[in-house]
């Protein structure tokens, strides 16, 4: 079995967010290697069931508000659980994170997505805006013209192949982890991804 975790995850995502960090941790930890595959839940919910969240019952909406305050206090996290620019189109922070992987591997596509995931959950920035991407690839010290590559048609073709993928692996939330053929969804289910990665 590949010793290669699949990481899936969406970059407008405030789980993703309150997991990542987290989840780099258990990567150090384990010395695992990883594939940063940030992916278009556009498509994952209707092929599973799921609803994208404007159109859940105003129950679901209210709980979750509460379930992000809560995490956030517990895991001693900033986070604007509702933040300026949210909701927000997370593609083009996704294939600027899809291109940065191919290119320069995926410590950098981590380090990429902390960055944007911060930017939209902390620091309430534009995550759609190429002026905003254009500051986060300065910021991590990342190659400007990753952006310009990004809008390429072979990065897209690449993003979808990794969407369907995920669709094909059974992932329907995020963030979710592939181990070992084993799907783990959520960030409150680290403690399990920590136990297959024998930590």
């Amino acid at each position: 079995m590949s010793r290669t975790v699949l990481y899936y995850f969406a970059p407008q995502s405030p789980w993703a967010y309150l997991g990542h960090r987290r989840f780099a941790d258990l990567l150090r930890a384990s010395r695992r290697d990883v594939a940063v595959l940030p992916v278009d839940y556009g498509r994952i919910f209707p092929a599973s069931g799921g609803l994208p969240l404007g159109q859940r019952a105003p129950q679901r909406q209210a709980y979750r508000l509460l379930e992000l305050r809560r995490f956030a206090e517990h895991l001693d996290v900033a986070l604007n659980v509702q933040p300026r620019f949210f909701p927000v189109d997370g593609n083009p922070a996704a294939l600027l994170m899809t291109a940065v992987a191919q290119t320069d591997g995926a410590d950098a596509a981590m380090r990429l997505a902390d960055a944007v995931l911060t930017a939209c959950w902390h620091q309430e920035r534009d995550i759609a805006s190429d002026a905003t991407l254009a500051e986060l690839l300065d910021e991590t010290d990342l190659p400007a013209e990753r952006l310009a590559q990004s809008h390429q048609p072979e990065v897209k073709t690449r993003y979808d192949a990794h969407t369907q993928a995920a669709i094909d692996a059974g992932v329907f939330g995020a963030p979710s982890w592939v181990i070992e053929g084993e799907l783990f969804w959520g960030q409150d289910r680290l403690e399990f991804v920590a136990r297959k990665l024998g930590l």
